[in-house]
């Protein structure tokens, strides 16, 4: 398999040439972008292809996606990004109801289409607030996934976790529209306390082992994408997590 990495763990551990060259040297085969590394595209590319590395996913805002579509594309075309992915929605503009939930997900099967018709893929990323039961009890990812059919999901398994769900199920009855996964781990009591609670994957209470062999074998996710919110050591998360994750 190929491992991925999600350049947003390493956003405090400058230069990105440096990162880059850590990356590859440790075996990872891709990354996946994020708005503080698109600022050059066409010199940010160069890197990548010194490092032999590929970025198949990148992450753009809801904003950028929905009123500078024609400047994501042309930093997805520079380095490479065939998934875009938005990755995020501020808790100010988060609705509160189902109505609210099921308008934002139709303002993504819009970007969907736009996505889809200009030759990418398109999926939303989850963190845990779209997990937390609404007042009518009905819970914010369904309806998201319910209101844009035709996107994908990039399942963030260890927000789901944090959001209070089992990840199995819902891999069971969405598998098909898990394009991508971010593997990241959950620190053990007492453990991560300067991390956000976070932990390198393989090494902290997410049973990785058990949830690979399911999404493998029940998702349609291509790309399996490292992350760690708030490392403070950005060499031995991504060295330990890729050593873990070869054995699962």
């Amino acid at each position: 398999m190929d491992w991925s990495f999600q350049l947003y763990s390493a956003r405090n551990f400058q230069p990105w040439d440096k990162v880059l060259k850590l990356l590859g040297s440790l075996g990872y085969a891709q990354v996946e972008g994020f708005g503080g590394v698109y600022d050059d595209p066409k010199a940010f590319r160069a890197e990548l292809d010194k490092n032999k590395l590929a970025m198949p996913t990148g992450h753009f805002s809801i904003e950028a996606l929905e009123h500078d579509f024609e400047g994501v594309r042309k930093t997805a075309d520079t380095l490479g990004i065939k998934l875009l992915i938005c990755p995020y929605l501020v808790a100010e503009a988060r609705p509160a109801d189902t109505a609210g939930w099921r308008g934002f997900g139709e303002r993504l099967a819009k970007v969907g289409e736009a996505a889809k018709k200009a030759g990418y893929t398109f999926a939303w990323h989850n963190h845990d607030f779209e997990f937390k039961a609404l007042p009518d009890g009905s819970i914010p990812q369904e309806h998201i996934l319910s209101a844009a059919p035709n996107i994908g999901w990039e399942m963030d398994v260890a927000w789901v976790v944090r959001g209070g769900a089992d990840p199995l199920p819902w891999i069971e009855r969405h598998g098909r529209r898990i394009a991508a996964v971010h593997v990241k781990d959950i620190a053990k009591p007492g453990q991560g306390l300067d991390e956000d609670g976070w932990s390198d994957v393989g090494h902290g209470t997410i049973d990785w082992s058990k949830l690979t062999k399911a999404l493998k074998q029940r998702s349609a996710a291509k790309y399996f994408i490292m992350e760690q919110d708030n490392p403070n050591d950005i060499e031995r998360f991504a060295r330990r997590s890729i050593e873990a994750a070869r054995a699962f």
